[in-house]
């Protein structure tokens, strides 16, 4: 056995003998143990959930006073070029449920996410009716009072309960420059069935809330969101402010809106496959096909993506892979400005795919 005297020193040990060496003598630099490495600062609660400006995702806002009535819809674009895409949020969300995709999708596309009635920064002479057909009816009105006559390509995009509305509204056949149609996590069987459950789920939930953050901390860790970023965005368009309560709540009053519910989603897989454009079905589990879509997907009748690890708002929570999807989706359907280009042949908007 080696003698202990016979041991280098311990970088340690030098250190503490240069201290101690007289001045001039040669040091060498202290051990990287000497010091604890530096970590980042923790954040506080309300630095984590803090709310993140619109402005950093979509290009600008507006308002789409519709002529003849008191409905003001706002509306949040992004990008200048390319066919339209038109996003149509769920129920209790808000157009900025779709900030973190357009950010991405806005290099192909123009994108254009509504605020529904009864829901964000949008009022109307009655918040609560919230019917098929007064839904449909106010998309109508907001796209043609944008576009005109003569609009360009549109893609509809439809979350929820804004999925139901995108596929009522392509049935109908009134839009001729419908490109596309993109439902993302809603299936006619599984809807119906949950709305049983429906105001047990909308009672049990948080109602007020004392701070912004709060409300996004909770929709986080309750699982309504799974991205942060999404949630820091997307929840303060979700809110109001109680003045008589000096407090936050929800600004859809969906509880309300019980006997409309139903409508949103009878006949809607039918439906969804009578429509003639390109269309494309994104869901967050395979389970949640009823019988007609499978059949219907097996026929090749429409594009199915399963996206993994995600929750019900699949825009929200992986808004990369989101965005992703639908630029393949306009890709791989030559879906331009004027609706679907075929190479060497430019047919107009109006034209079928």
């Amino acid at each position: 056995m080696e003698n202990s005297s016979n041991l280098t020193p311990l970088p340690e040990d030098d250190s503490r003998n240069a201290e101690a060496a007289p001045h001039g003598a040669t040091t060498k630099l202290p051990s990287a143990f000497s010091s604890k490495p530096d970590r980042p600062p923790i954040q506080t609660s309300s630095q984590k959930y803090a709310p993140l400006d619109w402005s950093d995702y979509f290009d600008q806002e507006d308002d789409v006073c519709i002529p003849d009535s008191e409905s003001v819809f706002h509306i949040y674009k992004a990008g200048t070029e390319g066919p339209v895409v038109f996003c149509l949020h769920g129920g209790g969300y808000s157009g900025l449920s779709f900030a973190l995709s357009a950010s991405k999708i806005k290099e192909k596309a123009r994108v254009v996410a509504l605020d529904l009635r009864g829901h964000g920064k949008s009022s109307t002479n009655n918040d609560v009716d919230l019917s098929i057909e007064t839904l449909c009816n106010d998309v109508l009105a907001v796209l043609k009072t944008m576009f005109g006559d003569s609009p360009p390509a549109v893609v509809i995009i439809g979350h929820s309960m804004g999925g139901a509305v995108a596929v009522h509204l392509a049935a109908k056949k009134v839009l001729p420059s419908l490109a596309g149609l993109v439902v993302v996590d809603v299936v006619e069987g599984t809807a119906l069935a949950s709305l049983i459950h429906m105001q047990k789920i909308l009672s049990s939930r948080m109602q007020h809330f004392s701070t912004i953050e709060k409300a996004i901390e909770w929709s986080v860790k309750g699982g309504t969101l799974r991205n942060v970023e999404s949630a820091r965005v997307s929840i303060p368009g979700t809110l109001t402010y109680d003045d008589s309560r000096k407090c936050y709540t929800h600004r859809a009053r969906l509880e309300e809106t019980e006997q409309y519910w139903r409508g949103w989603y009878e006949g809607l897989s039918e439906k969804f496959l009578s429509c003639p454009a390109p269309k494309l079905l994104l869901l967050a589990g395979t389970d949640r096909l009823d019988r007609t879509l499978t059949i219907g997907q097996m026929q090749g009748k429409f594009q199915m993506v399963v996206v993994r690890h995600t929750g019900h708002a699949i825009q929200e929570d992986v808004p990369d892979e989101f965005a992703n999807l639908i630029l393949n989706f306009l890709s791989r359907n030559r879906i331009g400005p004027n609706g679907i280009e075929i190479p060497g042949i430019r047919r107009p908007s109006s034209a079928k795919p």
